[in-house]
């Protein structure tokens, strides 16, 4: 089988190469990424709402989608190193709660869960609960949400990141990701802890930039900021991360994220105008383009929603 021709091949500032291909990950992973070669993976599927992306339906019968990100995980299997690790993002609908958890046992039945993380995209804090530390004189209300019209639901301020490994036992960087002790009287009393650092937990606030257009500042319908797949690099340990992937790359955060730390990256995405974004995103941080730069493509107009 002859190795598809990527999309676009880039050099980070620091060196190391980003390469991005037009199509379907489960077919082209085996073709391009080496078995057993992939130490680090920080993705999120499609999560069947019916979200108006380019080219893939959103909507498949629930049994056949979750069977189908069990097809993605196979695909996974077959390049992660025995030490690697697979970031799995996904969110629930209010009224399917559970799909992020049957993704997750269906995924279960390749890897080990290690580690559920809790995306907080917003949160309102009571002001008497923070803590003198904090130095609120009123309650705070901090991130973006999409708001909800339901007399039954709360509006949805947080996702899942599934971490999973192939024995449950990988040793992770937690410090590399820490935060400071609120109390400086904490580093003497957990001398364990070597330095005025602590392990930040599995609750990560990480809000959306504040965008004016989204059309323009936001093209896909469901990205998540750069900061969480760099968080998720740095907690596996980027010094150990030979290669990264992401087979549903969209407009290249976890590209993006991993060209900063100097990592070898390779993504997959079916849509080449959101691949043709990441582009020119990886090119405003730096990446250099080669004489073979990303194919042309002509823009439709979108009106894409949040997930």
């Amino acid at each position: 089988m002859a190795r598809p021709e990527p999309f676009v091949s880039l050099r980070g500032p620091l060196g190391t190469p980003v390469d991005l291909y037009e199509g379907d990950a489960l077919r082209g992973l085996p073709q391009v990424v080496p078995t057993g070669s992939v130490d680090c993976v920080v993705t999120s599927p499609p999560y069947n709402r019916k979200v108006p992306y380019g080219a893939y339906d959103d909507d498949r019968p629930r049994a056949e989608y979750v069977r189908w990100v069990g097809k993605a995980a196979d695909a996974l299997d077959r390049v992660l190193t025995p030490q690697g690790s697979l970031f799995l993002n996904i969110g629930a609908s209010p009224s399917d709660p559970w799909l992020p958890w049957d993704v997750a046992r269906e995924v279960g039945e390749r890897f080990r869960l290690q580690n559920v993380i809790h995306w907080v995209k917003s949160i309102a804090i009571d002001w008497d609960l923070a803590g003198k530390g904090a130095g609120l004189s009123q309650d705070l209300a901090v991130g973006h949400y999409k708001p909800l019209k339901s007399r039954r639901y709360l509006h949805s301020g947080h996702e899942y990141i599934f971490h999973f490994t192939r024995t449950g036992a990988v040793e992770l960087d937690r410090l590399a990701i820490g935060v400071p002790y609120q109390d400086a009287s904490n580093v003497e009393r957990w001398r364990s802890s070597g330095s005025n650092r602590r392990c930040r937990g599995n609750t990560w606030f990480l809000p959306y930039p504040t965008i004016r257009f989204r059309a323009k500042d936001r093209p896909h319908p469901a990205t998540f900021p750069v900061e969480l797949p760099e968080r998720c690099y740095r907690l596996h340990g980027a010094g150990k991360i030979r290669q990264a992937a992401d087979p549903f790359v969209g407009i290249g955060a976890s590209a993006i994220a991993a060209m900063r730390l100097g990592l070898p990256f390779v993504g997959f995405d079916l849509d080449r105008e959101y691949l043709a974004t990441a582009v020119e995103s990886l090119v405003r941080e730096g990446a250099s383009v080669p004489t073979t730069t990303a194919r042309p493509t002509r823009r439709r107009a979108r009106n894409p929603t949040l997930k």
